[in-house]
């Protein structure tokens, strides 16, 4: 029986390229291996072949699908949390037989209205290069608004699909967030220097009801 699955070694021998250009083209969200519980790399042959014109099937568009994924900060992107959530994407579209065209990331607030990422990703919606929008939870999307962006993906043909539709409940995040609004409104009335004091305090404050143990 044919393999379904191949390392990134098997991988670059049968595209002809390094190993080095393999990860270069992930980064680029060119071509993105599923992850495995040890975090190793594999990659779907079907996907391989496609690339070097063998056995290419005829992909329609509603089976073409753009990924995003998104942490807070750098140190969730440094824990390996980025990461495992596009591997988890990965997956999820090779259980779907989805074609990745592509792979967007952002280490920001779902507050930040403007994440590049999310900006290259509709980009892409608008030149109709995909008919799925795949993303782990809604709020890895955009915390407020969910409503317009799915307007936006609609009236380009484009579905979006969530894995789990639950809001993912990161304290730490939502007290991020917490910060950022305060700090944006508050810059608004004293300006940036009021603005960033504000946050500072709220921060301060958020801290010291954790160490207590106060109930949030």
């Amino acid at each position: 029986m044919d393999e379904q699955f191949v390392s990134i070694g098997k991988a670059a021998k049968m595209l002809g390229m390094s190993i080095d250009g393999l990860r270069k083209w992930e980064r680029e969200g060119r071509l993105i291996p599923v992850r495995t519980v040890t975090n190793h790399r594999r990659y779907r042959v079907a996907d391989l072949r496609a690339l070097m014109h063998e056995d290419a099937p005829d992909v329609g568009r509603d089976t073409r699908c753009l990924l995003y994924a998104r942490v807070s900060t750098k140190k969730q992107q440094e824990a390996g949390n980025l990461d495992r959530q596009l591997g988890r994407l990965t997956a999820f579209a090779a259980e779907h037989r989805w074609t990745v065209v592509a792979a967007f990331t952002d280490v920001a607030s779902g507050l930040n209205e403007k994440r590049r990422g999310l900006h290259q990703l509709l980009d892409l919606v608008r030149e109709q290069q995909a008919g799925v929008v795949v993303v782990e939870y809604w709020d890895r999307l955009t915390r407020f608004g969910l409503g317009y962006l799915e307007t936006f993906l609609h009236a380009f043909g484009v579905r979006l699909v969530m894995m789990d539709e639950t809001v993912k409940n990161d304290q730490q995040e939502l007290v991020d967030d917490l910060i950022a609004i305060t700090t944006s409104f508050s810059a608004r009335i004293y300006g940036t220097r009021g603005g960033k004091q504000m946050g500072a305090a709220v921060r301060h404050t958020m801290a010291a009801l954790a160490q207590e143990g106060v109930p949030e």
